[in-house]
């Protein structure tokens, strides 16, 4: 990392239904109680591009998407995000937290939708300008237990990655085992937590898993 660049930078990564969303919220609440300064984020999104891009990637009536269209639309919001938040608030000394970062395009377009890993990760380096996280924590779950949670909540709040019949439970499945994979290829950056306990359970595995960066 450019020597610089005086912040952290924390990703939380999992498949759908890890409660991913409600972890890095916690996470974030709990950083700003040692008087950090944290900006949270996610990925699509944090900026107006990447909000645009959101709404597109996964409106549920969406039509015509491919993994090599999804990963450049995906890399395109993460191109702001970088640029326009988070090595800004790193230069700054803040603690970055963000909801998905690059190794979900590998998980989900690469892993899971088949487009070749060797190119997305180039495209990446690319786009985020080789920018990569101090800790990356995986919140793991089945995928009978992910699903089972994003369709028993409210229907707003789904995608068409959790719906479209192009993403059934051997899509999902690919999703987990690609994440996993990329863990055990990268134990220095990545953490292993077990999403399916109690809210309270995953907040302190969350919290043990980055405590030695504070």
């Amino acid at each position: 990392m450019d020597a610089r660049v005086k912040g952290l930078f924390i990703t939380i990564e999992g498949p759908d239904g890890a409660g991913k969303s409600s972890q890095a919220t916690l996470l974030a609440e709990r950083v700003r109680e040692l008087g950090k300064s944290v900006v949270l984020t996610r990925e699509p999104g944090g900026t107006r591009v990447g909000e645009g891009v959101r709404n597109v990637l996964l409106d549920l009536e969406g039509e015509g998407h491919t993994a090599v269209s999804d990963a450049l639309l995906y890399n395109a919001a993460r191109h702001h995000s970088v640029i326009e938040v988070i090595r800004p608030a790193m230069e700054r000394g803040d603690i970055v937290i963000s909801d998905r970062y690059a190794d979900s395009t590998l998980a989900y377009q690469g892993y899971g939708g088949g487009a070749p890993l060797a190119e997305l990760g180039a495209i990446q380096h690319l786009t985020t300008g080789g920018l990569m996280p101090d800790r990356t924590v995986l919140i793991d779950v089945s995928v009978e237990a992910g699903l089972s949670r994003r369709h028993s909540g409210p229907t707003e709040g789904l995608n068409r990655f959790e719906t479209s019949s192009l993403h059934g439970t051997d899509f999902h499945q690919r999703v987990r085992d690609g994440y996993l994979q990329m863990a055990a290829d990268d134990p220095r950056r990545w953490r292993v937590v077990n999403g399916e306990a109690n809210r309270e359970l995953v907040a302190a595995a969350v919290w043990a898993a980055v405590e030695d960066l504070f």
